[in-house]
């Protein structure tokens, strides 16, 4: 079951780094990023509550604890879609990418602090090989071409950070309420939030125009199927295990551009992404055994 449950995380994580993809062709179209991030949540939205009034039979209302970790959760996400465009836009990608997917080492230590779970040897390093593979495979090693703000750095931090209060809230609202309840919470505060920052008169464009259609892709794969999945696996997953476990996003991302999106990879690249894949699949494999 465990085994299942962790197969669902990395499978999450590859609609993420489709969903990432799906992006990035949006961006190159002109497309604002919280625009982007909006309808990629609001279409998850759409898709939960219109399944929540199919399979309504009466039953309501959830607990107030539970609505508190699931509208926890759907910050979480804001920030971490949000924070993150916002260090690409000071610093670099290579910068925002490595910072994001510090959110393992703070899952560590808040479970560690909390008691969750047990400090081994083998969880610390699959974090610090786990970031090892995405400095490489970002390529922020490169000290003299990689812009690194402070501000852009602090943004960066703060998209990991929000990353780690997602799980958290969906690991624990998953464990009082069914995911679709969650998920249709959670991404009714996403989409609140992000409604209030974004440019209004841009998101009603998006309703006219030829893109629509990649839109809605991009809102069903990278929050309606993937979330659902992804909570499923989080039930039985540790948070840290989830979270080293979803790194396997930039390097789907990476695939992608370089099978469709016409990107190349360099040796180091490549090298970093062989050690974020064994780094997974050892880590796998020792919490399904």
């Amino acid at each position: 079951m465990r085994y299942t449950s962790l197969a669902l995380v990395m499978l999450a994580a590859l609609f993420w780094g489709i969903s990432g993809a799906i992006a990035e062709i949006l961006m190159d179209k002109g497309w604002n990023p919280l625009v982007i991030s909006f309808y990629r949540g609001f279409v998850g939205f759409l898709f939960f509550f219109i399944w929540s009034l199919v399979k309504w039979r009466g039953e309501w209302i959830p607990s107030v604890r539970f609505s508190l970790w699931a509208v926890l959760a759907g910050i979480g996400v804001v920030g971490n879609f949000t924070f993150y465009f916002l260090s690409i836009e000071a610093a670099s990608i290579s910068v925002a990418v490595t910072l994001m997917y510090t959110a393992p080492v703070f899952v560590l230590f808040t479970v560690l602090v909390l008691g969750f779970e047990r400090s081994t040897m083998s969880k610390w390093m699959s974090v610090l090989f786990v970031l090892f593979g995405i400095v490489l495979l970002t390529g922020a090693y490169e000290i003299d071409t990689v812009s690194a703000t402070i501000l852009g750095t602090a943004f960066g931090l703060a998209s990991g950070l929000s990353y780690t209060l997602f799980i958290f809230g969906f690991k624990n609202a998953s464990l009082i309420g069914n995911p679709r309840s969650t998920l249709t919470l959670a991404f009714l505060s996403f989409s609140i939030v992000l409604f209030i920052l974004m440019d209004t008169k841009e998101a009603l464009d998006v309703l006219t125009s030829e893109d629509i259609g990649w839109f809605a892709l991009l809102g069903l794969l990278g929050a309606g199927i993937s979330f659902f999945i992804y909570i499923i696996g989080l039930r039985r997953t540790p948070p840290t295990t989830a979270s080293v476990v979803a790194m396997i996003e930039p390097v789907t991302a990476s695939l992608i551009g370089i099978l469709f999106l016409g990107n190349h990879l360099s040796l180091i690249q490549f090298v970093g992404m062989v050690i974020i894949l064994v780094t997974i699949t050892s880590l796998s494999l020792k919490q399904s055994a």
